[in-house]
């Protein structure tokens, strides 16, 4: 990490305004060492410190990281434990540190299914840090792009918005990320080419980077070579560049 900041990295012509990593490839991180699958799990949860001073240092005004899916339940119960116990201790650890830096942590999900004690850690950080305006970082715990699409409908219906009236920017208003741009950006770690069910809306029109390096192995270097990417690239929203 020394090294890290003392590495020069130019200034980019164009910087996403939002940034999503889906960290993919901790098991198989660990795998690979010989080691069990949750030892893969706790580099990643320490990993996590690097980026977000990454993102930080490299001018990334909001990340949302995709932690835990919907999905991801239907894991070894052993797992998803030791999991839970990795957040539970990162929220222990980290959270004040990461206040003192001026990072801002919102949590997008779901919270019903998690135990009192773990809801409270993750209510207690995100009231803690809620002024903070230097990173604003999102950590997507049991989310789903569906989930969150599912629950804006409901929403919008308990609001009693006519059908005629629901527009675009009313469904936006309803998702987690209502107060904030759709990603610009999206970082898949591990080599995979999946979207896994990672903020389908505000993903409409982003841009992808595929890293093939495992999520604990995922550094400020590569972080800032999806950038230099994203600056190469030719957004025309459907439309053309000359129009």
């Amino acid at each position: 990490m020394d090294q890290e900041r003392q590495r020069h990295y130019p200034p980019l012509p164009v910087m996403p305004k939002h940034v999503g990593i889906i960290m993919d490839g901790n098991g198989r991180w660990a795998l690979q060492r010989g080691r069990r699958r949750l030892a893969g799990h706790r580099a990643g949860v320490e990993n996590l410190r690097h980026v977000l001073s990454a993102a930080v240092e490299l001018g990334v005004p909001i990340l949302t990281l995709y932690a835990f899916s919907t999905e991801n339940w239907s894991r070894p119960e052993a797992e998803i434990r030791g999991l839970m116990r990795l957040l539970s201790e990162a929220l222990e650890k980290e959270v004040d540190e990461l206040h003192r830096n001026g990072v801002q942590l919102r949590h997008v999900g779901e919270l019903s299914p998690l135990s009192d004690i773990l809801k409270e850690k993750i209510q207690a950080a995100v009231a803690l840090t809620r002024h903070n305006s230097r990173l604003i970082a999102n950590i997507a715990f049991n989310y789903g792009g569906r989930q969150e699409i599912t629950t804006a409908i409901r929403s919008i219906i308990r609001a009693g918005i006519p059908a005629a009236e629901v527009t675009e920017d009313v469904v936006a208003e309803h998702l987690y990320t209502a107060d904030m741009p759709d990603l610009d950006l999206v970082i898949r770690t591990s080599g995979e080419y999946r979207i896994s069910n990672f903020m389908l809306w505000q993903s409409a029109y982003a841009e992808y980077y595929i890293s093939p390096l495992y999520w604990p192995d995922f550094d400020k270097d590569e972080f800032y070579r999806a950038l230099q990417c994203f600056a190469q690239r030719d957004r025309r929203y459907g439309g053309l560049k000359d129009a």
